[in-house]
């Protein structure tokens, strides 16, 4: 919540300190603060409809967890759970993948490179696909190693063909 200086004071003559105090309370605890949050990617129109493609498919739950979609809302983006497992489609080609000792899975017949990172979260990233696709877990979900991406599998297959991304 933005309040400028002259409101700010106009809150504070009309109601005194103590509302400010509630008001300023109240605010910071808007449940959109406990909403994730995730980068939207930009990819051409080709990508950009295999990705509202895939949106319509992702199931409702990913390794047990519900459907909990990222700020901004966006078909190019999902999540499950808090902290959330974030799926981002569309995404521009990880440097990463030019390494040839890069490591590698693949999960019911979709490929996947995968990073972990320093703070022990990974990140995956679709393999020879039209469209990359990049699943971010948090570190404290990692407990189940690649658990989510059996549950993306199908819907991963069935709308990102198979091939070479453009972008």
């Amino acid at each position: 919540m933005n309040f400028s200086p002259h409101r700010l004071r106009t809150v504070r003559t009309l109601f005194g300190l103590p509302a400010l105090a509630l008001l300023t309370l109240v605010a910071g605890c808007s449940s959109d603060d406990d909403s994730p949050t995730a980068a939207v990617p930009t990819p051409d129109a080709a990508v950009a409809k295999l990705c509202r493609n895939l949106d319509e498919v992702l199931p409702r739950k990913v390794d047990g967890l519900d459907r909990n979609d990222p700020e901004p809302r966006s078909a190019l983006t999902a999540g499950w759970g808090s902290p959330a497992i974030i799926l981002r489609c569309g995404i521009v080609r990880p440097a990463e993948m030019n390494d040839p000792d890069a490591d590698g899975v693949e999960v019911n017949g979709v490929g996947w490179l995968l990073q972990k990172e320093s703070d022990g979260s990974f990140r995956l990233t679709t393999t020879l696909r039209k469209a990359y696709v990049e699943v971010a877990i948090p570190s404290s979900r990692t407990g189940d190693g690649l658990a989510p991406l059996t549950d993306l599998a199908k819907a991963v297959k069935s709308a990102i063909p198979k091939g070479i991304a453009t972008t």
